[in-house]
């Protein structure tokens, strides 16, 4: 505990020495949330080249944006919050002729443990199936689900970084994890998506 104090103190002097331009501070930063920063890239592209363009787009807006982080909150979730934006960005240029439309209804979010997909697969293999399976979602849902379930941020924070209202954020939510029931849980009877694929 007391080395996450540590390290959480020695950021927030590197943040302050950046803010005020010092820029081996902020190389400091991104050595040390590099890792991390490149994870969620991989996992919202799916593809080590554009998980590479993402982040190095992110460390870009946050070396600019710096004087205007204000530390209310910590800077890896301020910095995931701009690589999630990047990737979402890079997502939909590339695939503009192909997005769903998601409309701002009242659809209330499943929010039961079994509901949730990501929570209910292990290792190994499991994680293996989920990238696979969130790589079939569209890059709008993708960034939800991602941000939700494995950087488990509010829905109000997902609205505000993804530029849609709350209610929004929770109708893509709810229809990710349907998608990836679908594709990871098929009830008895009913193809996955690749077995489906294959049938055709």
């Amino acid at each position: 505990m007391e080395s996450n104090r540590l390290m959480a103190q020695e950021l927030a002097d590197f943040v302050t020495a950046a803010k005020a331009g010092d820029q081996a501070a902020f190389e400091e930063l991104v050595r040390v949330t590099h890792a991390d920063a490149y994870t969620l890239a991989f996992r919202m592209t799916g593809n080590e080249e554009d998980a590479r363009d993402v982040v190095q787009e992110a460390y870009l807006r946050a070396w600019k944006g710096l004087k205007r982080f204000r530390g209310d909150a910590k800077f890896n979730t301020w910095l995931y919050r701009i690589t999630a934006n990047c990737a979402v960005t890079h997502l939909s240029r590339r695939t503009r002729d192909r997005h769903d439309v998601l409309e701002d209804d009242d659809m209330a979010p499943d929010t039961r443990v079994e509901a949730d997909p990501a929570a209910r697969l292990g290792a190994g293999d499991d994680r293996r199936l989920l990238q696979s399976a969130l790589q079939s979602l569209s890059p709008e849902m993708r960034a939800v689900v991602v941000l939700r379930d494995i950087y488990d941020l509010p829905h109000e924070a997902i609205a505000v970084e993804l530029g849609i209202s709350e209610g929004a954020a929770k109708v893509r939510l709810h229809r990710a994890r349907k998608k990836l029931r679908e594709r990871l849980f098929p009830l008895r009877g009913e193809l996955t998506g690749e077995e489906a694929a294959h049938a055709v």
